[in-house]
């Protein structure tokens, strides 16, 4: 379980909390308290996961997700004193695997950075084939009708477990704690940032859509694709 741990964060208490913190748990921990510098850090060190602030001077958090998603799948967990839906999907939409609130409970964090390093093991099962999709978790790759489509983490994460319950409703609440965990049990935002991301996706190069919404319940993936228009 432990790794390489990225906190970047302008103040430099949350640094060196998480610093100490992370380090009592066995994990090997590298700080920055400019984004530009954790950015350098993040290309030469390769974490095998980020923690860093949504609000900084210069790059914001948002940013940072941006990059790193455009260089790799390392699992993203932001910061912030803000508490709005609004700003959950901003960092969310920008490739950001989890988010948590300042100030913030030092044992939860702890687990949530466990979780998501837990599941990448999950990655190295064997591939799937449904309709029209292969899901190759090895290579962490999809494609559909044979054309590649690329993911994010999460996205992949929230996909496979879809194409692994195939033409089944799986509802809001088992989602969410199979891909972000129990904690975010009570989070529906992450669904819907992360469902309406992967229909543009997996739907821009074929025209037919492939997620179900189950109202009030959950979703259904049918790999088959169905006609219709599901918001």
């Amino acid at each position: 379980m432990p790794g390489r741990i990225l906190v970047i964060d302008d103040e430099p208490q949350i640094t060196r909390v998480l610093r100490a913190s992370l380090t009592a748990q066995g994990f090997d921990v590298r700080t920055a308290n400019d984004p530009e510098e954790g950015l350098l850090v993040y290309r030469d060190w390769a974490p095998d996961l980020v923690i860093t602030d949504l609000m900084m001077p210069g790059l914001s958090g948002v940013e940072v997700c941006r990059a790193i998603r455009a260089q790799g799948a390392t699992p993203v967990l932001v910061l912030s004193v803000r508490d709005h839906e609004r700003s959950k999907v901003e960092a969310l939409d920008a490739g950001a695997d989890d988010y948590v609130t300042k100030p913030f409970n030092t044992q939860e964090l702890l687990a949530r950075v466990r979780a998501h390093l837990r599941r990448a093991p999950e990655r190295t099962t064997a591939a799937i084939e449904a309709g029209d999709f292969v899901v190759d978790t090895t290579a962490h790759s999809i494609t559909v009708l044979g054309k590649p489509i690329h993911l994010t983490p999460k996205e992949f994460d929230l996909l496979l477990h879809l194409a692994r319950q195939a033409g089944k409703v799986i509802t809001h609440r088992a989602l969410l704690t199979a891909v972000w965990g129990a904690q975010a049990a009570h989070q529906p935002e992450y669904l819907r940032v992360f469902i309406g991301q992967l229909r543009k996706k997996l739907e821009a190069e074929t025209g037919r859509q492939y997620i179900q919404t189950e109202p009030w319940v959950g979703y259904r993936f049918l790999p088959e694709g169905f006609a219709g228009n599901e918001e």
